[in-house]
């Protein structure tokens, strides 16, 4: 088994505070009125001098065929005793996308749990292992919760760079991204990278607001960086999907890889991200040069052997 692809503990952390629920439901319904105007869902505008960004509450109420004081309460953060079938008109009335709606949905009516959140290491099993090993050539990696790196093969490791030497702690989506400077120099579009992070974030913290080790990252992410508070604010989620990402590799120049999420089937809080280039294309070569160098094409200080 390659050594990149190791099994990662949970890093120890300090736990923080569990994120405020009704805080989050009051804040999320907020930021997707705001994002919409009257014409956007077919209202009229009276007037120029709107005092809110978005649609007003009653709009949005008389869009989702609820009273005002009925979303008033919810807008509040009392989602307590709110149906399933308000969820979803106010999620229609707000246009929200799949995941803001599962989100709306963790958010008003989170599931009752009777035990305080696992404490046991997140960690890839075996036959994951061994087949990430398999995909020769794939940069190919597992995340799990609060965008921890669980395991990766040779080929992440020469992109991304060599995971194994940084500390447990560091393994992690979410830290190197915001607070390495090496990754801002990575991706040519970090702005999006960023957001992507963040969305991601959030809706793990809806799925579980009482995981204090989540808050405990929020919070250190929130102290160390602008651009994190920033992002974190905006209250936009979304889950892993698939895409193009553009890089700039120290060692083989541009790089422009298509990448697919795969969740999986046992652990839906485990996903596996694998990268690909377009065959023929530059980035394919690059791939295969980075292969042939293994371990040495390491990204941050490292010199590739001479050919």
């Amino acid at each position: 088994m390659d050594e990149q692809a190791e099994v990662v503990g949970e890093p120890r952390a300090e736990a923080g505070p569990a994120l405020d629920r009704r805080a989050e439901l009051s804040e999320f319904l907020r930021s997707r009125r705001a994002r919409l105007k009257p014409e956007d869902v077919g209202l009229p505008d009276f007037g120029r001098h709107r005092r809110v960004p978005g649609l007003r509450r009653e709009e949005l109420a008389q869009l989702a065929g609820v009273s005002v004081a009925y979303y008033t309460r919810l807008e509040q953060g009392n989602g307590r005793n709110v149906s399933a079938e308000v969820l979803d008109a106010i999620a229609r009335a707000l246009r929200l996308t799949d995941a803001e709606h599962a989100h709306l949905t963790h958010l008003a009516k989170p599931k009752a749990h009777k035990k305080k959140p696992s404490t046991r290491p997140q960690q890839a099993r075996t036959s994951l292992h061994q087949l990430l090993d398999a995909l020769d050539g794939v940069p190919a990696y597992i995340v799990g919760r609060r965008s921890e790196i669980l395991a990766w093969n040779r080929m992440a490791a020469a992109v991304f760079g060599d995971w194994a030497e940084l500390p447990q702690q560091e393994r992690n989506w979410a830290r190197l991204v915001f607070l390495r400077p090496d990754y801002h120099d990575l991706f040519v579009d970090w702005e999006q990278k960023a957001i992507d992070i963040v969305c991601h974030l959030r809706y793990d913290a809806g799925c579980h607001p009482d995981d204090p080790r989540l808050s405990a990252l929020v919070g250190e992410l929130s102290v160390k960086s602008e651009d994190f508070r920033r992002l974190w604010a905006t209250h936009d989620v979304k889950e892993k999907s698939h895409g193009l990402k553009l890089m700039r590799h120290p060692l083989v120049g541009d790089l422009a890889l298509l990448y697919e999420s795969f969740k999986l089937a046992d652990d839906g809080e485990q996903v596996m991200v694998a990268y690909h280039a377009e065959p023929g294309s530059a980035s394919a070569e690059a791939l295969r040069l980075l292969a042939s160098w293994g371990t040495d094409a390491t990204r941050a200080g490292t010199t590739a052997p001479r050919r």
